[in-house]
Parts: C-alpha cells; sequence; structure tokens
C-alpha cells in the first residue's frame, strides 16, 4: 500500500469484476449477450470516417439522446449518456446521495453499490432481501437519502413490477429512487413510464446487456429534467466529451434494428427457461430470473468446488465467496450450444 495514496483511496475496496480470461473457455461468468450485435453496428465500424476523430465529440450527445428518447418514449432533455452505466450510476451517486440521511440499499444487489458509496463517504444502510430473494421494497425507508437497487435484481434475478416500484414512489417522494434496469429487457417491466408522474425517479440503462455492447461501454438514465440537470452539473465537472463519436453511432446503429433485438432478446430468454429446467431435474434449486442469469445452489454440492470442476472442463461461471451466497452459482446464459456444455459437464460433478 502506497505512502503516497490519500487515506480515502487506502481504505478503499474497489469493486471486483468478473474474471476475463486469457485462455480458451466457455464464458459464463460475466453476463455478456451470447449473440453479436445488430448488422448496423458492423456497417458504422466499417465506414466510420476515421478524419472527424481528430474533432472533439458533441459535448451533449445530442444524437444518441435523441435515438434513446424515441426509443423509450421521453423527451430529449429527460435522457442523460454516459461510458456505461457503472459511470452513469457513479455520477449518480455523486449527484444525489452525498448527504446527511443515509442511501438504503438491499443486502444482495449489485456490488458496485457500496463502492460508490464508499468512494464518496456516503452512509449507507442495507435490508435484507425477503424469504423469497426479492427486494422488499415496502420495507424501504420513506425516511432515506435515497433508495437504489438493481430492478430486475443482480445477481439473485427477481424483477418488481411496473405498479410495485410505482407503490413505493407514492410513498417516498422527498429522496431519489434510482432504479436499475441493466436487465430489464430479458423479462422485466420497465419503469421510464414512470418518470412523468414522479419526479424524483431515475432509471438508469445499458447497451452491455441486451444490445450486445458491452466491449463498447455506453450506459444512460432517465427521469426528471431536474434530476437529468443533476447529472450533467457533476458530468461537466468531470469529464465534458464522455462520449465518443464512434460510441454514439454505433449505440444509435444498436437501437435502430429492433427486429435483431428482440430476436436476440426472445433467443436468451427461451436458453434460460430451458437451462432451469435442465438443472432442476439435476437437483439444483434455481432462483426465478427475469435477467440473463440464473443464481443456482445443489443441497448436495459445495460451489466452490463446482466452480473449479466447471473450469477444469473449460467452463466458466461466477462464485461470489460471501457469506450470502457462498452456496450459489451465478450461470450466464449463453448459446444453447454453450449451454449444453455446461449441463454435461454437470451431470458429470453432481
Amino acid at each position: 500500500m502506497s505512502k503516497l495514496w490519500s487515506p480515502a483511496v487506502r481504505e478503499l475496496t474497489p469493486y471486483v469484476p468478473g474474471e476475463q480470461p486469457r485462455e480458451q473457455l466457455i464464458k459464463l461468468n460475466t453476463n455478456e449477450n451470447p449473440y453479436p450485435p445488430a448488422p448496423g453496428v458492423g456497417e458504422v465500424l466499417r465506414d466510420f470516417p476515421t478524419n472527424h476523430l481528430r474533432l472533439y465529440p458533441d459535448p451533449d450527445s445530442s444524437a444518441l439522446r435523441e435515438a434513446l428518447a424515441r426509443e423509450h418514449g421521453v423527451e430529449v432533455s429527460q435522457v442523460f449518456v454516459g461510458n456505461g452505466s457503472d459511470e452513469v450510476l457513479a455520477l449518480a451517486f455523486q449527484a444525489f446521495f452525498c448527504q446527511s440521511r443515509p442511501l438504503s440499499l438491499p443486502a444482495i444487489t449489485y456490488s458496485f453499490y457500496p463502492v460508490y458509496c464508499r468512494l464518496y463517504g456516503i452512509d449507507y444502510r442495507t435490508l435484507a432481501l425477503d424469504d423469497a430473494w426479492r427486494v422488499p421494497l415496502e420495507s424501504l425507508p420513506a425516511d432515506s437519502g435515497g433508495i437504489a437497487f438493481a430492478n430486475p435484481n443482480a445477481p439473485t434475478g427477481h424483477g418488481h413490477s411496473r405498479d410495485a416500484i410505482a407503490g413505493l414512489l407514492e410513498r417516498v417522494t422527498d429522496c431519489v429512487v434510482l432504479v436499475d434496469e441493466a436487465y430489464v429487457d430479458f423479462g422485466g417491466e420497465s419503469a421510464v413510464p414512470l418518470v412523468d408522474r414522479y419526479p424524483n425517479l431515475l432509471v438508469t440503462g445499458t447497451f452491455s446487456k441486451s444490445r450486445s455492447l458491452a466491449g463498447l461501454r455506453l450506459g444512460y438514465a432517465i427521469g426528471s429534467r431536474e434530476l437529468i440537470e443533476g447529472l450533467e452539473r457533476v458530468k461537466n465537472s468531470f469529464n465534458s466529451y464522455p462520449i465518443d463519436m464512434l460510441a454514439s453511432a454505433v449505440g444509435i446503429a444498436a437501437l435502430q434494428d429492433k427486429a435483431h433485438f428482440e430476436a436476440c432478446r426472445e433467443k436468451v430468454i427461451t436458453t434460460r427457461e430451458r437451462t432451469r429446467q435442465r438443472l432442476e431435474r439435476l437437483g439444483f434449486e434455481v432462483l426465478p430470473s427475469q435477467t440473463n442469469f440464473l443464481l443456482t445452489r445443489h443441497p448436495g454440492q459445495d460451489a466452490a468446488q463446482l466452480f473449479v470442476g466447471l473450469r477444469e472442463r473449460g467452463i466458466l461461471v461466477r462464485h461470489f465467496n460471501t457469506e450470502a451466497l457462498r452456496d450459489f452459482l451465478r450461470i450466464s446464459i449463453g448459446t444453447e450450444d454453450e449451454m449444453n456444455h455446461l449441463i454435461e459437464a454437470l451431470e458429470s460433478l453432481c
């Protein structure tokens, strides 16, 4: 640990992303889409005028925001974009949750949220999931300095309905409620239609999952103009040009091809349900999922040993070595062929 670091940096425990292996493995550990992005993305990459790269991009990312506004049926002024939803979330935590009252988080959710809290010195409190591994919306306190959760939740997979989110927003009115919809396209119900009714609602999303653009880094937020202005104030105090020209053009192309999006999304959902059934026949307990992954455990097998055994057979899944999740494996949904290999490997291990 360097003596040159500031005290705050010395005390940080950074977020640990899923492993990106160099060897050839069936990679089911980071919830990437198993299918390529829309064909128009390749056309953009092939035909992009590279001479444009000598210029700075549009600091407002107007074209991309306009495309997202059309996609979600909102005004351009209600859309914010950033380099992946992680950056958007980080800016949101700084913009809205650095205050005296503690932020409320589910005890099991996206593990980057507590990292942001420690980075920005945000006091936070956590609430346990209910007996069905669901985020307890009714228990999230109205006197919070903010509320943040993933819907559908990660890594448990359950998603609340739009009406359930509206019920939370009827009760919690004087702080920002951040709903992270990274996985919503795989079976969840988006809260975006609620933003006009509830000015304290901020919904974040990503191109990484259902749009197959994890390697590009594009994310966004949708909310009231007041919340978007708050994000813009932080962004413009940090990086005035967050979205480069190429990323913007690729993102627009991905949004335009609705047929490709729907086809890939449906394939993931179909494979997820087929895999769930096959895991259950092997004796696994599988939590219901509205995402592109399954959280599962086997009552007679050690999850850490299963993780090692799968890796030895060329398959990489995610094992969280935490008290609440150490019995579970999180399995991203791959192609049908990849999931067949997974089941065959588990049959040899169980």
